[in-house]
C-alpha cells in the first residue's frame, strides 16, 4: 500500500498544483512510482484520460511529471462552471448532473465515497500518492461537508503540508490564522509549511519564517523562490495567458470568454518568439492588426455568444474578416462561428436557439451525449499530423463541412469557409503538434521556430524539480508521507 502526502494551500492560486508536479517529478527521479490525486477540482480546463473520461488539466500535467498516463481516478470530482451559480458535476470522469451551488452543497457528502474509492485504487498502484487540496482549509464554514481538504485528510489519514504565497502579501497572517481557526484535530493533520513565490533575498524573511514556526508549532520545509519558467507550463487560469505579451512581429488575438474552456490550447502559441498572443478582455476591442483571431472553447456556448455580442466582438470579428483576417473557432468557438446554436432539450441552459456569427455555413444542435476521445488526425490544408482530443457536446453540420479542417480515420472533422479564411474544429490541443503548428502559422505568413513543445514542457518540469530540490527539504517532505 502506497504512502500519501497532501499539499494544501493557504488560499487559491498559491502554487499547489506546480508544487505537486515538482514533487512528483522529484520523487519519480528517486525511483518511486508516483501518482497524483485531487479529490475535487473546479475548472473548465479539462483533459481526456486514457480510460476515456475527463479530469482537471492540472492533474494531467502532474501525471506527466510522474511519467504516467492521466486516469479518471486522479481527479474523481470535477466541477465545470456553466454559470455563476451552476456547474456540471463530473464524477470519476463522467457527467452525472448539472446543478446549482446550493444543490451541490447538499450532494457533496455523498461524493466522499467515490473520492475514497478512487484514492484506494491509486494507492494500490503506487509507492507514493501526492494529493492536492482545493482552495483553503481556512474556509471552515464549509468544513462539515468537505471532501477536498481536511475532510478528506482526516478520512484518509493523510498528513498535510500547507503552502503560503508570499508574493501576494500577508503570508504570516494566512498561516498563523489557519492554525487559529481550524478545529484542533484538523490542525493536528498539518505537519509543516512551505513559503512559495519569494522574490529577492530569502534571508530577509528569516524572522517571519521563525515566527510562523513558533506560533503554529509546524515545521518549515523551506522558502521557494519564484520559478521563472512557470509560464512554460500549462496554467489552470486563463489569466496566465495575459502575461504572454511580447514584442513580436505577428499578433494573434483570442477572446477571453466568460466561460472560456481548455484555454491551454493556446500555450504552444504563446511560446513562439514571433507570436504576440493578445488576450482580448471584456470591453476591449479586437486589435485591428491581428492576423488571426481565435474564438476558444466555452463551457456555455449560447451564454458566451451573448457575452461576445455584449462586448461588440461580433462587429469586430466581421470587420476583421472583411479586412482579410483569419478566424479560428475551437470547440465552443467553432459552434459560435456557425449560423445558429440550437439547444432544444435545454442541456446548457434554457431550451432555445441562438443565432451564430454566420462566418461558417454550419449549424450546431446540442445533444445529451458528450464526446470524450483522443484523436489522431491530419490537417487537410497541410497534410500535417495532429495529436489532439475532443471534449464537447453537440453535433455540427452544414455545407462548409464539405471543406474539412482535418480528417481522422477517414472521417471529416471541422469546417472551412468558402474563402478559406475561417476555420472551425473540435480538436483540442492541436497546436502542441509541432509540424502542424509550424505549417499553420506559415500559411498566415507568421514565422515559426522548430521548437518541440512537449520537449519544452518536459524540460520545464525537470527544471521545476531541480528548483524544489535546491530550495526545499524534499527528503523531509517525502518522509512525512504515510
Amino acid at each position: 500500500m502506497a504512502r500519501a502526502l497532501m499539499i494544501q494551500g493557504a488560499g487559491s492560486d498559491v502554487g499547489k498544483s506546480l508544487i505537486v508536479a515538482a514533487l512528483a517529478r522529484a520523487a519519480t527521479r528517486r525511483g518511486h512510482r508516483v501518482l497524483p490525486f485531487k479529490p475535487q477540482n473546479m475548472s473548465n480546463n479539462a483533459a481526456v484520460t486514457i480510460d476515456g473520461g475527463e479530469i482537471g488539466r492540472a492533474q494531467a500535467l502532474q501525471a506527466q511529471a510522474a511519467g504516467v498516463e492521466p486516469h479518471t481516478d486522479m481527479n474523481p470530482v470535477l466541477l465545470k462552471p456553466e454559470t455563476d451559480i451552476g456547474a456540471q458535476i463530473i464524477v470519476q470522469g463522467r457527467l452525472v448532473a448539472t446543478v446549482r451551488a446550493r444543490e451541490y452543497a447538499a450532494m457533496k457528502p455523498s461524493l466522499m465515497a467515490p473520492v475514497l474509492e478512487s484514492f484506494a485504487r491509486l494507492k494500490d498502484r503506487a509507492d507514493l500518492v501526492l494529493v492536492e487540496g482545493a482552495g483553503s482549509p481556512a474556509e471552515v464554514n464549509l468544513r462539515s461537508a468537505d471532501i477536498a481538504n481536511m475532510g478528506f485528510a482526516r478520512r484518509a489519514e493523510v498528513p498535510v503540508v500547507l503552502i503560503g504565497d508570499i508574493d501576494r502579501g500577508g503570508v504570516i497572517a494566512q498561516l498563523v490564522g489557519i492554525k487559529t481557526v481550524l478545529d484542533p484535530e484538523d490542525a493536528a493533520m498539518i505537519r509543516g509549511f512551505v513559503i512559495n513565490k519569494f522574490r529577492g533575498d530569502p534571508s530577509l524573511f528569516d524572522d517571519g519564517y521563525r515566527l510562523i514556526e513558533t506560533r503554529t508549532s509546524w515545521r518549515g520545509f523551506g522558502v521557494l523562490p519564484y520559478f521563472a519558467r512557470a509560464n512554460e507550463l500549462p496554467a489552470e487560469d486563463a489569466l496566465g495567458l495575459a502575461g504572454a505579451r511580447k514584442a513580436a512581429q505577428c499578433k494573434i488575438a483570442f477572446l477571453a470568454l466568460s466561460r472560456i474552456a481548455n484555454f491551454d490550447d493556446l500555450d504552444p502559441l504563446k511560446l513562439e518568439p514571433c507570436v504576440d498572443l493578445v488576450m482580448v478582455g471584456p470591453g476591449e476591442a479586437i486589435p485591428g492588426d491581428a492576423k488571426l483571431v481565435i474564438v476558444p472553447g466555452s463551457k456555455s456556448t449560447r451564454g458566451d455568444l451573448a457575452f461576445l455580442r455584449a462586448q461588440g466582438w461580433d462587429i469586430d470579428l466581421l470587420a476583421h474578416h472583411r479586412r482579410g483576417g483569419h478566424v479560428l473557432g475551437l470547440c465552443g468557438g467553432y459552434q459560435m462561428l456557425g449560423r445558429s446554436v440550437q439547444d432544444p432539450e435545454g442541456i446548457e441552459g434554457p431550451a432555445g436557439e441562438t443565432p451564430g456569427l454566420g462566418l461558417l455555413d454550419v449549424t450546431t444542435v446540442m445533444t445529451p451525449q458528450k464526446t470524450l476521445t483522443r484523436v489522431t488526425a491530419v490537417h487537410a490544408a497541410t497534410n500535417r499530423p495532429i495529436e489532439a482530443y475532443e471534449i464537447h457536446i453537440g453535433h455540427t453540420d452544414g455545407p462548409d463541412r464539405a471543406r474539412p479542417f482535418a480528417s481522422s480515420d477517414g472521417a471529416l472533422e471541422g469546417a472551412v469557409s468558402s474563402d478559406g479564411r475561417v476555420y472551425g474544429s473540435y480538436l483540442h490541443g492541436l497546436f502542441a503538434s509541432d509540424g502542424f503548428r509550424g505549417s499553420f502559422l506559415a500559411r498566415l505568413d507568421i514565422p515559426a521556430t522548430d521548437q518541440q513543445y512537449r520537449a519544452r514542457v518536459e524540460s520545464a518540469l525537470d527544471a521545476l524539480a531541480d528548483h524544489v530540490d535546491a530550495h526545499l527539504d524534499v527528503e523531509g517532505l517525502l518522509a512525512l508521507a504515510r
